[in-house]
C-alpha cells in the first residue's frame, strides 16, 4: 500500500511541486533551490516529489493498516 501512494504521490509532485508538505519540508531543510537536472527533473522538484511520495504514503499505510485492523 505503501508504494502505491508514495509512486501515485512521487508522479502528481513532479506535475505539481507545490503540493504540501513537500515544499514546506524542503525549505525547512535551507538548501537553495537548484535547476540542476537530475533524470530531467529539476533537483528541487525531485526531493520534494519525494518528500511528498514518503508523507502521502506513511499516511495511505496507516490508513490501510488500521482499516484492516477494524475489520478482523
Amino acid at each position: 500500500m505503501f508504494l502505491i501512494a508514495f509512486f501515485a504521490m512521487l508522479a502528481a509532485s513532479v506535475a505539481y511541486p507545490s503540493m504540501p508538505p513537500g515544499r514546506q519540508l524542503y525549505d525547512l531543510l535551507g538548501v537553495p533551490d537548484t535547476e540542476y537536472p537530475v533524470l530531467g527533473i529539476p533537483a528541487a522538484t525531485l526531493v520534494i516529489s519525494v518528500f511528498n511520495g514518503v508523507v502521502y504514503g506513511i499516511i495511505a499505510w496507516l490508513a490501510f493498516t488500521l482499516a484492516h485492523k477494524a475489520r478482523a
